[in-house]
């Protein structure tokens, strides 16, 4: 697609260095992109012929380029990614905005709370997270009120509140939740070591807390604290069940992050799982729209920057299933494992990818049969039916000035085509244009032979016309005693009307009716059916008669040559060695003969 003079001009000034190219319409930015030579990759939308549908649909809407120079591709890929997230450009992949994930905050104060929160405010406080929703967060929230008394109340326990005994122990204290440090019934350094198992825990590693809880268990027991030992081993036990669900290969693989990417025509489905310590902290999965057909590697990479930084990700290993280019990351490896456990790994998050688009697709699926079940639902519910029209019939009659008459049917399927049942119908018993008896014959036809072969029948029959089809089509069917077990309309061109039998007035269906634009659908396919059959019929019927009328070539001759070539026109137009090699050198000269005497172009001399 050629560049107009404005931005052909533009194009001419851009540089032969690495930076972010921005795209714009009337109304603002459409697309940016990051290259290594700004004007190669920008002239290439405008030079290539084998762009895609929504590519030439971006071409077509630019107006003005702008671009931005950078040091290196890294430092491009961070721009792009960022002005992409800034501006949402309506032709790029759009990335999402993790704002309001949760995350679970210990609080900078004396005797610091956990709490869950989705706003992150820069006090000192110490946040974990994001969670990808909350159903994971809360697992780990309740795992640590489990395990560690703390503190919910919003007091200042400060030392001098707590010595002037401001502050009275609350129903926490009583069930158990809470040692009252509000009465300074806890100590600071023992709550402040809680605070340290549990900034173990949500960091992933599980080790260092299931030492502490096996210590005191130990040396509970040595004490012949029995029930103190069994409370603690209880806490171990927790521990040890939630690590065992989340746990995935072994304890060896520690702070890598994996991200697995599946795709169809329309969308991309990203998995990223975060692994601590052999477990999986972290697990999310989104569906991106394809916006130019990008290809699995181009979309991943954008996402792996931004779920990192969503996430907050210091990983520095990454586990891919398909190779990306170099990201902006220094000192982060990326690779494709093939083999050992974090092969194993990746095809975790592979697993959970693929279920994803199935679910999608599956989904997608539902939702089409929902559809279509409406619009049987529609034309029950506007003919008054007796039962929903899962196979619908239609006919069709063609014929030009009475010549070679045929007829067609197609069908539909639960409100779509079934191709392998549409029918041609040549019509054998009707002299002359007759759509009448012609559409009695070939609907005798059809269901004669339907109850022959012990198929089933149609729930609904539309005929293409109007109040005379519609009655031979009734007559053939009453003929063939089947009336009562298939409905049968008539739908007439000019007011779209539709006609049932017994009644003289049309009925009128709403026209934004799904049911009409079945109807009129069902309608224009079979006439596109029929008079395809009926064109190339004619066509091979001329063709014929013209050549049978040569004298001294055969049928069987003209047969092989409109099979090969089609028309008269390309014989004609054949050289006199093709048409020799074709019938030999008597039917060649018959033929060039022939076509000197019509006065038409006789066969080219050989050269």
């Amino acid at each position: 697609m050629a560049a107009n003079a404005h931005l052909q001009e533009q194009i001419r000034q851009l540089p032969h260095q690495p930076g972010i190219y921005k795209f714009f319409d009337d109304e603002g930015i459409i697309y940016v992109g990051k290259a290594i030579d700004i004007r190669k990759r920008v002239s290439s939308y405008f030079t290539k012929q084998d762009h895609n549908k929504k590519t030439q649909q971006l071409v077509k809407n630019i107006r003005r380029i702008e671009f931005t120079i950078v040091n290196s591709e890294s430092d491009a890929f961070l721009l792009e990614n960022n002005l992409i997230k800034q501006n949402q450009p309506k032709y790029n992949i759009l990335l999402k905005d993790g704002k309001t994930y949760p995350y679970l905050c210990i609080t900078n104060e004396r005797f610091p709370r956990l709490l869950p929160t989705r706003n992150k405010i820069n006090d000192g406080s110490r946040y974990y997270g994001p969670y990808a929703n909350l159903t994971a967060m809360n697992v780990v929230l309740e795992l640590i009120r489990a395990l560690y008394p703390l503190r919910t109340c919003t007091y200042n326990l400060s030392p001098a509140n707590v010595e002037a005994g401001k502050f009275k122990v609350c129903l926490e204290y009583h069930i158990g939740n809470c040692k009252g440090p509000c009465e300074g019934l806890q100590d600071e350094e023992t709550y402040n070591q809680y605070i340290q198992q549990i900034r173990n825990i949500l960091s992933g590693n599980l080790t260092v807390p299931k030492t502490y809880f096996r210590e005191r268990m130990m040396a509970a027991a040595q004490d012949q604290q029995y029930e103190l030992a069994h409370g603690i081993k209880q806490k171990l036990d927790r521990l040890d069940d939630f690590q065992a669900k989340s746990t995935v290969v072994n304890a060896s693989l520690s702070n890598i992050d994996v991200f697995s990417i599946a795709s169809n025509e329309k969308s991309a489905f990203i998995n990223y799982l975060k692994v601590m310590s052999g477990s999986i902290i972290l697990t999310q999965s989104v569906e991106v729209q394809k916006k130019l057909d990008e290809t699995d590697a181009e979309i991943l990479a954008p996402m792996i920057m931004q779920m990192r930084d969503e996430f907050e990700s210091q990983s520095k290993e990454i586990l891919v299933n398909t190779a990306v280019d170099e990201l902006p990351l220094p000192g982060v490896t990326v690779t494709v494992p093939q083999i050992g456990d974090k092969r194993k790994l990746l095809e975790v998050s592979l697993k959970n990818v693929l279920y994803l688009r199935k679910e999608k697709e599956s989904m997608n699926d539902r939702s089409k049969d929902v559809n279509e079940v409406r619009i049987m639902e529609g034309i029950k519910r506007d003919l008054r039916l007796t039962e929903l029209p899962k196979h619908i019939e239609c006919f069709d009659n063609s014929n030009f000035q009475g010549d070679n008459p045929v007829a067609a049917m197609v069908c539909f399927r639960n409100a779509k085509p079934s191709k392998k049942d549409y029918r041609h119908y040549h019509i054998k018993t009707v002299i002359g244009p007759n759509d009448f008896d012609s559409m009695y014959e070939v609907v005798t036809r059809r269901y004669r032979r339907l109850v022959d072969e012990g198929a089933s029948l149609p729930q609904l029959v539309i005929v293409d016309g109007g109040k005379g089809q519609l009655s031979m089509a009734v007559k053939a069917i009453k003929d063939l005693n089947l009336w009562g077990q298939m409905a049968v309309i008539g739908i007439a061109k000019r007011l779209e009307e539709i006609y049932v039998p017994n009644d003289p007035l049309p009925l009128y269906i709403d026209k934004k009716s799904e049911s009409l634009r079945l109807f009129q659908r069902m309608r224009d396919e079979v006439h596109r059916f029929g008079i395809t059959f009926h064109r190339s019929r004619r066509d091979a019927a001329t063709l014929k008669t013209e050549l049978t009328d040569v004298k001294g070539l055969g049928p069987v001759t003209a047969d092989k040559l409109l099979t090969k070539f089609k028309s008269v026109k390309k014989i004609r137009e054949l050289t006199e060695a093709q048409l020799i090699e074709e019938v030999g050198k008597a039917k060649a000269r018959i033929l060039i003969n022939y076509f000197n005497e019509q006065e038409t172009p006789a066969a080219k001399p050989q050269e």
